[in-house]
């Protein structure tokens, strides 16, 4: 009877905390400051969610066992959750990208092929763009009111943060600066190429997913077995409570912490560098002469 409340004073206590630990981050997404790119404002979101994950998890873990060792390795675990099991949203969202990437750019091409200027054009589409990036696309139509078209394109590239984009951006700065030729073929190109690249990561995410569904399998068989363990059987973790009983969960915690990372590595994309960023230095003809029309 004294165990039953004992266990169940430590829930209670792990569940205050972990109410506690959810405050306190969502207090601190209010006072981060918003930041004005997707790739910045996403890094904070995930931060703030695996922080989360992680103090939470900590919290409940080693009230609910007192062991240590099993409270950092719980923290441990809610931190790499988001990347072991978000990767397949990520690589829509990639995908998605690069697909509205294409349309802007056949969009850019036939607005252009009506005798509209690469500016025009491009407030023409603004309202128009694809979903995934009409919002960036919008920014840089409002930022050519007080800008030059080559520092507002760089400045696009940088919100957009796709190495496709920097394609079609340097193809633009191109043709801002350097008055190039044939530009809507070009953008017609670079439109095909995307979506073929597209449709290669399609194929490749088919051959991912099924790996990523065996780290989900083997994610929950896992948990569920510790859980049932912990739960109905709690006797046979009792040599886990000593100093030597650590020091085996410390090993067999970072024997699974190592396979699961190595998992998490086959079902992730290859990431492409990026060649273009808001240094002017990086966007000079030299540096981009592999689009040139």
């Amino acid at each position: 009877m004294v165990g039953d409340v004992s266990a169940l004073a430590a829930l209670c206590g792990a569940g205050a905390s972990l109410g506690l630990v959810l405050v306190i981050c969502g207090w601190r997404g209010v006072e981060v400051p918003r930041p004005t790119r997707r790739l910045e404002r996403h890094r904070v979101e995930r931060a703030n969610l695996r922080i989360g994950l992680a103090v939470g998890a900590a919290a409940v873990v080693g009230a609910a066992t007192g062991w240590p060792v099993g409270a950092v390795l719980a923290g441990l675990a809610g931190w790499g959750a988001p990347g072991l099991l978000g990767g397949a949203k990520r690589h829509s969202v990639a995908v998605g990208r690069i697909e509205a990437i294409a349309g802007w750019a056949e969009m850019m091409r036939d607005t252009m092929a009506g005798s509209a200027g690469l500016e025009q054009a491009i407030v023409a589409t603004a309202p128009l763009a694809p979903l995934p990036i009409r919002a960036e696309v919008a920014t840089l139509a409002i930022r050519l009111e007080g800008e030059r078209l080559a520092p507002a394109l760089r400045a696009f590239a940088d919100e957009v943060a796709d190495p496709t984009c920097d394609l079609v951006v340097a193809a633009l700065i191109l043709a801002a600066e350097h008055q190039a030729q044939r530009l809507g073929e070009l953008l017609g190109s670079l439109a095909a190429a995307a979506r073929d690249q597209a449709t290669m990561r399609l194929r490749v995410e088919a051959g991912r997913a099924r790996t990523r569904t065996s780290v989900k399998v083997i994610l929950g068989a896992t948990g569920t077995l510790v859980l049932g363990l912990a739960l109905f059987n709690r006797g046979y973790l009792a040599p886990y409570d000593t100093a030597v009983g650590q020091l085996v969960l410390l090993l067999v915690g970072g024997v699974f912490a190592i396979a699961f990372v190595w998992l998490s590595r086959m079902t992730r994309p290859a990431s492409v560098e990026r060649f273009l960023n808001e240094s002017p230095g990086l966007t000079t003809p030299e540096r981009t002469s592999g689009v040139a029309p």
